[in-house]
């Protein structure tokens, strides 16, 4: 075994002694089935795991993690649709009340859809990444002229813009747009700093993102 799977497996040793058997009963519970009232979009960068940041228990979140926690439009074209089949099951099956579209800072996918260093790169070579953030051009095109393309504060406007834009394309799904009319769904925005470890949330009347107390 490599030293990277063994101190996994050290892990998964903890957890058996310190979560697993120390909680039968919420497990047991889990085995029945899932009834999380909230979906998480996050970045799949690894520092910003949604089920530490929330210190949440299993079976509380519903969890989606992407390049840059982005949701696309609702489209009907041929092809894989994973994150609109995983909100699909999220807001049609399980029913959740919430869904928060939680961007982080340092997001390297913010960041090179801010810089477009992958623009135009080969499929393999960066290429999925590229036309997977591509989603993100319309939004760019402000902070770019506001900020400029490099530097941090250019860098957190393209983050939060991208929960922004998240935001919008869940409301193109139509069971989100109605659950959502009848007041039986809630879309929120987040954002979680790394740099100092505070989590802000959007307000919809400011259009701004003010850190939790």
């Amino acid at each position: 075994m490599t030293e990277v799977l063994n101190h996994l497996l050290d892990g998964y040793h903890r957890f058996r002694t310190t979560g697993w058997s120390s909680n039968r009963e919420r497990w047991d519970q889990l085995g029945q089935g899932q009834s999380p009232e909230v979906m998480v979009i996050a970045c799949s960068d690894s520092r910003v795991d949604p089920s530490q940041i929330f210190d949440v228990a299993p079976g509380t979140i519903f969890v989606v993690r992407n390049v840059a926690a982005l949701v696309p439009p609702f489209e009907t074209t041929p092809g894989h649709h994973g994150v609109s089949a995983a909100l699909e099951f999220a807001v049609q099956v399980l029913k959740v009340k919430e869904v928060v579209v939680m961007g982080h800072g340092l997001c390297g996918g913010c960041k090179a859809a801010l810089t477009q260093d992958l623009k135009g790169a080969e499929i393999g070579q960066g290429g999925f990444v590229a036309d997977w953030i591509s989603m993100l051009d319309e939004a760019r095109e402000p902070v770019a002229a506001a900020y400029g393309t490099t530097g941090r504060e250019a860098e957190r406007a393209m983050e939060q813009a991208a929960v922004k834009v998240s935001l919008d394309n869940l409301m193109t799904f139509p069971c989100v747009k109605t659950k959502v009319a009848r007041g039986e769904l809630k879309l929120r925005g987040a954002f979680f700093a790394i740099a100092d470890g505070v989590l802000h949330l959007l307000d919809e009347d400011s259009g701004k993102f003010a850190p939790v107390d």
